[in-house]
C-alpha cells in the first residue's frame, strides 16, 4: 500500500512542478509539411527578418496570417518605437517577468544587459522587486509598465509623467510594447512553448 501511495505522491509532485506538461503542444512544423500558405507565409517572415521562422513565431505557424501580422507589429514595437532598446527591452523584461515566461526572459535579458540595462534591476524584476537606482526614463517605464501589467490601467500622475516625457505616441508605443510582448507570452504559455537548451527557468510567484 505504501508503494501506491509514494507513486500517487511522486506523481502530484511531477504535476506540481510542471514536469509532466513540459512537452509542447504546438511543435515546429518540418517544412516539408507547410501549407502552401505556410510557405508564402514562411516567405514573407524570411524576406523581413532575414531568417525563417523561428521560436514563438515557428510555433505561430499553425495561424500563418496571425503569425505574419504579429512579426510586422514586432518590427515596428522592437525596432522603430518612441523608446530606444534600453527602454523597450526593459518593459519586455517587466512583461516577461509578470507572465512567467521564462522563453521571452531568456532571449531578451542578454539583449536588456546588451542596451545598458543594469543587471541589478534586471534582477530585481526577476526577484518580484521593485528596482532601486532607477533612472527618471527607467523609472517612467517600470510604474507605466507594472501599473498596465498589474492593475489593468495606468493612473492620471504615470500617465502624465510618461506624455510629458515621451509625448502621447511614446504611451502609445509602451501600451503596445507592453500589449504586444504579453500577447506573445499567452502565446507561448497556452503551448507550453519550452526554454531553449540550458535556459533557465523565472521563479514562480506564489498565487
Amino acid at each position: 500500500m505504501k508503494s501506491i501511495y509514494a507513486y500517487i505522491f511522486s506523481i502530484s509532485v511531477l504535476m506540481t512542478s510542471g514536469s509532466l506538461f513540459a512537452q509542447t503542444r504546438l511543435p515546429d512544423i518540418p517544412l516539408d509539411q507547410y501549407t502552401a500558405e505556410q510557405k508564402a507565409a514562411a516567405q514573407e517572415f524570411e524576406a523581413a527578418r532575414k531568417r525563417a521562422p523561428w521560436g514563438p513565431f515557428a510555433m505561430l505557424m499553425y495561424s500563418p496570417q496571425l503569425m505574419n501580422n504579429a512579426r510586422s507589429m514586432g518590427d515596428y514595437l522592437r525596432y522603430k518605437s518612441a523608446f530606444d532598446t534600453h527602454l523597450s527591452e526593459f518593459a519586455i523584461l517587466i512583461t516577461a517577468r509578470e507572465w512567467h515566461q521564462d522563453y521571452e526572459w531568456h532571449i531578451h535579458y542578454p539583449i536588456a544587459i546588451k542596451a545598458g540595462l543594469n543587471p541589478e534591476i534586471a534582477k530585481a524584476i526577476r526577484e518580484g522587486r521593485r528596482p532601486e537606482g532607477m533612472n527618471d526614463d527607467e523609472s517612467i517605464v517600470y510604474d507605466f509598465t507594472m501599473e498596465l501589467q498589474r492593475h489593468k490601467r495606468v493612473s492620471d500622475t504615470t500617465f502624465a509623467k510618461t506624455e510629458k516625457r515621451f509625448g502621447k505616441k511614446g504611451a502609445v508605443d509602451l501600451a503596445g510594447i507592453a500589449g504586444y510582448y504579453t500577447f506573445l507570452a499567452m502565446e507561448m504559455n497556452m503551448a507550453r512553448h519550452p526554454v531553449p537548451g540550458g535556459g533557465e527557468r523565472l521563479p514562480r510567484f506564489p498565487d
